[in-house]
């Protein structure tokens, strides 16, 4: 076995000398003059018989920013080095697309041995938002590279809860995407120091379901894991491993759906042990941002709206969730970028029940006058978003100064 690598030393990489330099690359990159502006004003934007109303809280959040900052400062600091990103720095093809212009690589989620072999002690591996791994990030310090961890605080948050629950030998119940690479971060930290932890990860409120039925009667435990196929931890029994609970969540999950979750299971539980909860715990750990931006598309759909335009990556799991807010009252169209507004009539879209991208036609009304609601996922800069405003407002004649 090769020896392990001494630990490289920390690196302050938010010296003020590195972040200006920085925050001017981040605004020449991110930046919106007419999204700003707009949001000075109100968040409307009239032009001829068009209107814009944009959501109050959309866009980059705190710890969005904050990572795309440390891997623009990671790109200055280690300039004459190389660095590797692990999968997206967050889920935005476009800002993916910008880390790969600057000359950072990529690397698998989960990279094989022979990818992991590539690397060594001059190499710089950054940890996206979304954290990673608990393997994964101990296989990179072991080929002793530098690790520049961008993992936003609100996920940590539910890593501590979850560590907490394997130390007291309770199952952590994770509402989330079992392939999400932030649900997976959660999962490994859920089996917690010593590997003899538990969890379940449930999608929705029909998993939650049958979790509940198992809960107050029973049943056969390989028939009840063959609908949680890589989605429970190493030798799971339910029978064992359910008798003592806790939920946690994917941060960015729908809270209304997560609180419901954790009231289904809590009822369940007092069923089965004659009205005590003492074997139940639940934490709230969904994102102080992705609900700020839930609540404020809510109160958008308050307003006459004649559609709803919504901006962000396809993978991303809080945008996902704002388009699925808003096809329960208006006409929704979830796109990337403006490129996907090709024509009045054609547009390019994420379609939910498809789960892939499709063309549909007749999407922009003629109607005269027209007010269009517009909002965008915690991963979606402002530069994204102004552009398609304006191209919107170009398909319908208008233009607009500047």
């Amino acid at each position: 076995m090769k020896p392990v690598p001494p630990a490289p030393p920390r690196v302050n990489l938010r010296t003020p000398d590195v972040m200006s330099h920085v925050q001017a690359q981040v605004e020449s990159h991110y930046r919106s003059a007419l999204v700003e502006k707009i949001r000075s004003g109100g968040g409307v934007l009239r032009v001829g018989e068009t209107t814009i109303r944009l959501a109050k809280q959309f866009g980059f959040c705190y710890g969005v920013e904050r990572a795309i900052d440390l891997a623009y400062a990671a790109g200055k600091v280690f300039s004459d080095r190389r660095i590797f990103l692990l999968g997206e720095i967050i889920h935005n093809p476009d800002v993916n697309a910008q880390m790969s212009a600057l000359g950072i690589l990529t690397l698998p989620p989960r990279p094989s041995a022979a990818e992991l072999e590539q690397l060594d002690a001059s190499d710089v591996v950054i940890v996206p938002a979304f954290g990673a791994e608990v393997k994964t990030v101990q296989q990179i310090r072991d080929r002793g590279c530098q690790v520049v961890d961008t993992t936003c605080g609100d996920v940590m948050s539910v890593w501590k809860r979850v560590r907490q629950n394997a130390a007291e030998q309770v199952t952590s119940i994770i509402h989330g995407k079992a392939t999400h690479e932030e649900t997976r971060a959660t999962a490994s930290r859920a089996l917690g120091a010593d590997g003899s932890g538990h969890y379940l990860i449930v999608l929705d409120l029909d998993q939650t379901r049958l979790v509940c039925r198992f809960l107050e009667d029973g049943g056969d435990s390989a028939e009840f894991l063959t609908h949680f196929e890589g989605a429970a931890s190493p030798g799971f029994d339910p029978l064992v491993h359910l008798q003592r609970v806790g939920v946690a969540n994917q941060t960015t999950m729908l809270r209304k759906e997560t609180e419901t979750i954790q009231a289904l299971l809590r009822e369940a539980i007092a069923r089965r042990d004659g009205g005590s909860t003492s074997n139940f715990r639940y934490f709230d750990t969904i994102c102080g941002a992705t609900q700020e931006r839930q609540d404020a598309l809510f109160q958008l759909l308050e307003a006459p709206l004649d559609l709803l335009i919504v901006i962000g990556g396809y993978n991303s799991s809080n945008t996902t969730h704002l388009v699925e807010i808003g096809v329960k009252n208006h006409p929704t169209w979830f796109v990337r970028n403006a490129g996907c507004l090709i024509s009045a009539q054609e547009i390019r879209h994420y379609d939910l029940h498809s789960k892939s991208e499709i063309l549909s036609s007749d999407w922009l009304p003629a109607t005269r006058p027209l007010t269009i609601g517009v909002t965008a996922g915690a991963s979606c800069p402002n530069n994204l978003i102004e552009e398609c405003i304006r191209r919107v407002l170009e398909l319908r004649g208008e233009e607009i100064a500047g």
